[in-house]
């Protein structure tokens, strides 16, 4: 094991699902049989191992691992000195502390002396101590969001995206602590450099691949410009002429939310057979 590079990945949850897919749409072909905690990767020196999710840091950080899927939140909490190589672009959430509605704190200063319900009272230490407060952490591997109505908390800090279970839990955002996402992370003492550059630029391309689309239209001639204008591409847009001269045939790639509403602009300019095409991989 030891002779290959070793990748870490999520062993199971929407996690796991999200990162084996990424891998494999780098070309990464491995199979995982039963509930087995290692794959070799067929035809590179590459050895998948199959972690716990909040493991990943610290095993990553300790050598165990080379290369490690994870969240940007675990890697705050751990505290572990790791090269963030990519955001993958999935898992966006929000570390938030929250009180009552109906409470008395006003400002992060207001918690000095309180109790916090929290998954992350490494992160929560530091971004209270930045406000010249301490609180007594309370932590919590499970929800917390009822911990201060069952009288065990005076505020939480916990991962929020809609804020609807806040709200019926009658509870507000006081301040958002920071915004994180799935990331790669790499060991800096890893032997395997080399290979680990590759796979980066291998899941590189696929994240800014699923991040556009490719945009294909006719266009008058006299128009172009203003086409131009409105899908300039990457570095700049394909442009071919039709066997009509009056008109040409542009390709470029865009923001894939974007799609939709560069689609009516160009169909407003009086382009016409406007195609998207989703891109699957890409070096940019």
């Amino acid at each position: 094991m030891t002779e290959n590079l070793r990748i870490g990945i999520p062993s199971k949850g929407r996690l796991a699902e999200l990162s084996t897919q990424l891998l494999k749409d780098a070309g990464l072909r491995f199979r995982r049989q039963d509930r087995s905690l290692f794959a070799r990767v067929r035809g590179m020196a590459i050895d998948m191992t199959f972690l716990r999710t909040d493991d990943i840091p610290i095993l990553c950080a300790e050598g165990a691992i080379d290369l490690g899927i994870t969240g940007g939140d675990l890697v705050a909490e751990s505290g572990a000195k790791l090269d963030t190589r990519l955001s993958l672009g999935v898992g966006n959430c929000r570390l938030a502390v929250c009180v009552p509605e109906d409470g008395d704190v006003k400002s992060p200063a207001d918690l000095d002396g309180k109790r916090i319900a929290t998954s992350f009272p490494q992160v929560t230490h530091k971004y209270l101590a930045g406000h010249g407060a301490t609180a007594r952490t309370v932590e919590l591997t499970g929800s917390v969001e009822v911990m201060i109505a069952l009288g065990v908390a005076d505020a939480i800090v916990d991962l929020v995206e809609t804020g609807s279970t806040l709200a019926a839990n009658r509870l507000r955002i006081l301040d958002e602590i920071g915004s994180y996402e799935t990331v790669l992370v790499q060991n800096p003492r890893t032997p395997h450099t080399t290979l680990a550059d590759r796979i980066v630029r291998r899941l590189e391309g696929v994240v800014i691949a699923r991040a556009y689309s490719l945009l294909e239209y006719n266009v008058p001639t006299e128009k172009l410009a203003a086409a131009e204008k409105i899908t300039p591409g990457f570095n700049s847009p394909t442009v071919n002429r039709l066997e009509d001269a009056d008109w040409c045939s542009v390709r470029a790639m865009v923001k894939r939310g974007d799609v939709i509403e560069i689609m009516e602009r160009l169909e407003s300019l009086g382009a016409t057979a406007i195609l998207e095409t989703a891109i699957a991989n890409c070096r940019l």
